[in-house]
């Protein structure tokens, strides 16, 4: 456990060497307190030398758009608008490919309702430092109601590359928005799969695990997860997205070469994913 001191004296010392992109992605959909929230977050870091690379998915308008053309005006923001909503992938892709234009070689990635613990850019970044060999850590995360109080559900990872792969057998090793990056991961995974609309944190986890990427989590809480009534509504529903997620599991299972409880746990989400909204928050909160 690093000291807070410790921290900021390995900061002084190497904020020259690491320019950090910030990919946040937002579109019409997204609620402007939470967005204002998240934004506050980020602007509150320990670690200074990053840019929130604002992707806008399609058209925006009213609060949200006010807010976006104020941060146009923010040196601490690389705002890209995009006509047309496309997608969380193709967004991710795009702003990468800005930052790569730019110069910078560390990633971290944010949605527009979560809240980062005011250390997490800088211990995150230390953590790659001192471990050369991982191209992404993630960290715990601690879920938060539409209110931004906690709800006293913390998500735990595995710490290691080797549990990660483990782990992967059933879940997802590594929360997405929770996520820091080195350049070389998008370059042996090629980059997030433009076609998934939904489930293209999986497929990179994939991709990475395929391609020799290196993977580790933080021992302790490195972001806030905002969980409301919409989000057990958007988790993935509807027989034709249940069913493509299956095959993906299957596909995922016999690549890697998992055994038979992870064929098993891929039907039971295939059937989870099926359930109505009041159900899936619940077998949510037991699992």
């Amino acid at each position: 456990m690093y000291s807070f001191r410790y921290l900021q004296l390995y900061i002084l010392l190497n904020i020259k060497m690491f320019k950090v992109a910030v990919l946040l992605p937002v579109y019409k959909k997204d609620n402007p307190q939470f967005f204002t929230t998240t934004v506050a977050s980020l602007l509150s870091q320990s670690y200074k030398d990053f840019t929130i690379f604002l992707g806008v998915d399609g058209p925006i308008e009213g609060e949200l758009d006010t807010m976006v053309k104020d941060y146009d005006q923010n040196s601490k923001f690389c705002v890209c608008r995009f006509t047309k909503n496309r997608g969380l992938a193709c967004v991710l892709n795009d702003l990468i490919a800005e930052a790569v234009k730019q110069g910078f070689v560390y990633f971290a990635r944010m949605d527009a309702d979560d809240v980062c613990v005011n250390t997490r850019l800088a211990k995150q970044l230390i953590f790659l430092q001192n471990h050369p060999e991982v191209d992404v850590v993630g960290g715990k995360i601690e879920e938060i109601d539409e209110n931004g109080n906690r709800n006293g559900k913390t998500v735990f990872y595995p710490l290691f590359h080797d549990a990660c792969k483990k782990y992967f057998r059933y879940r997802d090793p590594l929360a997405h928005p929770a996520t820091f990056f080195r350049k070389r991961y998008f370059d042996k995974a090629k980059g997030y799969r433009n076609e998934y609309r939904k489930n293209q944190d999986t497929m990179l986890w994939f991709d990475g695990f395929m391609n020799g990427c290196i993977f580790a989590n933080l021992d302790e809480t490195v972001l806030l997860f905002r969980v409301t009534d919409d989000f057990y509504k958007n988790r993935r529903n509807g027989f034709k997205r249940a069913k493509k997620m299956l095959k993906d599991r299957f596909m995922i299972n016999k690549s890697l070469h998992y055994d038979w409880s992870a064929y098993l746990f891929s039907f039971l989400m295939f059937i989870m994913t099926l359930t109505p909204p009041f159900l899936k928050k619940f077998l949510y909160r037991i699992r």
